[in-house]
């Protein structure tokens, strides 16, 4: 009897212990929002990211014309603009000076360390005053490569389209005049087609400057511009601002790369 009395005691308490069907659907429910926070915490954002001072990850503030690093200079790290813009520039060996790009926010640069150059093959300094710039380490970058998606994700579109603007840039010079060159180079710093409105370009480009971008003289650059004013396109005093009239400078008799058998075909 008294086994028997045990066993049934053992059996009611038991009974009692296990969870009704409510409090069953309440924990199901609460275990699903712990893994929803949870998710949401794990998220990651790059631009936060990049917007915050970490671990192997610094962020510093430029005035107009202060250097980020020199030509020479070892490559160890990458960097991201916040704000602002930065000047790219490569010296030959006989000491004359070229503008290779205008980058401004949103953009990377000196990532060339990561495809095993050791040092810097230009110059980079700031366009203007307040320019905010994130420095990643190398080893820094390589490992948010590996563990951010979200990160990668930004980081490969970004190379996507510096590519394809170099592409665009070369086929530029092979086949386009100086006029269209420097009325194409004015809208790409306008930020034309981002918005669909060009901007007020930032900063103040000296006619040097726009024509080593271009490869011609400062001559022949002023003498466009002028001509650009004159009719409409551009309004340029220290400023200068752009018109969507000056796009028709490009449109114009737009020359197109053809292929062996149409060339051959023309002749």
């Amino acid at each position: 009897m008294r086994h028997s009395f045990w066993r049934w005691n053992l059996l009611q308490s038991s009974r009692l212990a296990l969870p009704s069907s409510g409090e069953r659907a309440a924990l199901v429910k609460k275990k699903k929002g712990a893994l929803v926070r949870k998710r949401v915490k794990a998220s990651f954002d790059p631009k936060k990211f990049l917007a915050k001072v970490g671990e192997g990850k610094t962020i510093s503030k430029y005035r107009k014309d202060q250097i980020v690093f020199s030509q020479g200079e070892v490559a160890d790290a990458v960097f991201y603009i916040q704000q602002g813009e930065v000047k790219l520039t490569v010296v030959s060996e006989q000491g004359k000076e070229a503008v290779v790009a205008i980058l401004g926010p949103g953009h990377f640069f000196g990532e060339g360390c990561l495809n095993g150059h050791p040092l810097r093959i230009a110059t980079t300094r700031a366009v203007v005053d307040e320019c905010v710039i994130t420095r990643l380490e190398k080893a820094t970058i390589v490992a948010t490569i590996h563990d951010e998606p979200e990160f990668s994700e930004l980081f490969m579109s970004y190379l996507l389209t510096r590519n394809s603007r170099i592409e665009e840039d070369l086929i530029d010079q092979l086949f386009n005049s100086s006029e269209k060159r420097l009325a194409r180079l004015l809208l790409l710093l306008a930020n034309f087609g981002k918005e669909g409105k060009p901007e007020p370009i930032v900063g103040k480009f000296s006619q040097e400057t726009l024509a080593e971008m271009i490869g011609t003289t400062r001559s022949r650059v002023s003498f466009f511009m002028n001509k650009f004013r004159k009719l409409g396109f551009i309004e340029y005093n220290g400023k200068i601002e752009v018109h969507n009239s000056l796009l028709n400078v490009v449109l114009y008799d737009k020359p197109e790369i053809k292929t062996r058998d149409e060339a051959i075909g023309a002749e």
